[in-house]
């Protein structure tokens, strides 16, 4: 009889590696937000693989960078505190002709004594787009910077390598329970992910020196009280139908840090917003099993990523400015 395994698998990289893409890859559904701009994770985001084997559950962390805000600092940290409390690390990377000083202080970290025990493989990913020769290059240049488990090529976009990265991620999970039921995926609240899927959308809308600086607020996400209708069928006619589908009435404020974002956020005639809040509605229908009524406004809170207390308001977990 084999052992079931389970534990906590944290993904860990610079920005922009493709952390988010490959968890949401990992579990079949897409639950963390993906952009091309840098630093799009902010929080830890758990999502669950349970297959016969084993449960995973992918904690991803936000990208290693030099912060230079407290909300930078935030993201820095919970991503470092994240190691020590796994039960395997992801490291993932992308093809460079050359180690980077961010990959080098990723390194450092897991050679520390509280993490050095914990199981790691390195995750080279965008393998697509390089030769063989390449490849092999990289992982000589790599693979004395730690003691890895495995090190295993991947391309998290194309699924390329994906079930061998599974096997080698069961095979280094130690024995334990199943944390969550077998049909659940993640732990983030309803709020949570519409707040994400709001963020995602206007990461990829607006233009580039805006995304940093916004945040979004979910102010009311209400279900309206369920009203059975009567309609007409061919085996009960004029029989009472209810249609179970809930219906979330969502209010959301996206935050900025400028009177010239929030202008630019609203677009003109209220277009973009309007864009925003649309793709937003419909992917939040489609991962939620449900109907929404989106309303959007924006907010101008100056400085917010420099203010714990704001910080906090939007459900970032910083210490306090005393």
């Amino acid at each position: 009889m084999s052992t079931f395994k389970s534990g906590f698998v944290a993904l860990i990289g610079r920005t922009n590696v493709g952390k988010s893409t490959l968890m949401n890859r990992l579990i079949g559904q897409k639950i963390a937000i993906t952009s091309n701009k840098p630093q799009t994770t902010r929080t830890k985001i758990r999502t669950i693989l349970t297959t016969d084997e084993g449960q995973a559950i992918f904690v991803d962390t936000p990208g290693i960078h030099k912060a230079k805000t407290k909300l930078g600092e935030y993201m820095v940290t919970t991503a470092e505190r994240t190691l020590a409390e796994s039960d395997l690390i992801l490291w993932l990377i992308e093809p460079t002709d050359y180690i980077g000083t961010g990959d080098r202080h990723i390194a450092e970290l897991l050679i520390t004594n509280e993490i050095n025990g914990i199981p790691k493989v390195l995750v080279i990913n965008k393998t697509d787009t390089i030769t063989k020769e390449k490849l092999v290059e990289l992982i000589n240049r790599y693979k004395d910077l730690c003691d890895f488990d495995d090190i295993v090529p991947i391309s998290a976009l194309k699924g390329t390598n994906e079930n061998e990265l599974k096997k080698v991620i069961f095979k280094l999970l130690p024995e334990g329970p199943m944390y969550y039921d077998e049909d659940e995926l993640t732990d983030q609240p309803e709020r949570q992910i519409v707040s994400e899927l709001i963020r995602e959308k206007a990461l990829r809308s607006l233009s580039d020196e805006i995304p940093h600086g916004i945040a979004v607020a979910i102010e009311k996400m209400k279900e309206r009280p369920h009203n059975p209708r009567t309609v007409n069928t061919p085996n009960a006619k004029n029989q009472a139908f209810a249609d179970y589908t809930p219906f979330y009435d969502i209010e959301a404020t996206i935050v900025c840090e400028r009177d010239s974002h929030k202008g630019i956020i609203i677009g003109k005639q209220g277009a973009m917003l309007k864009k925003i809040g649309t793709a937003s509605r419909i992917e939040a229908e489609a991962l939620l099993g449900c109907r929404i009524n989106l309303k959007l406004f924006v907010k101008v809170k100056k400085d917010w990523r420099d203010s714990a207390f704001l910080l906090k308001n939007y459900g970032y977990d910083v210490e306090s400015d005393e």
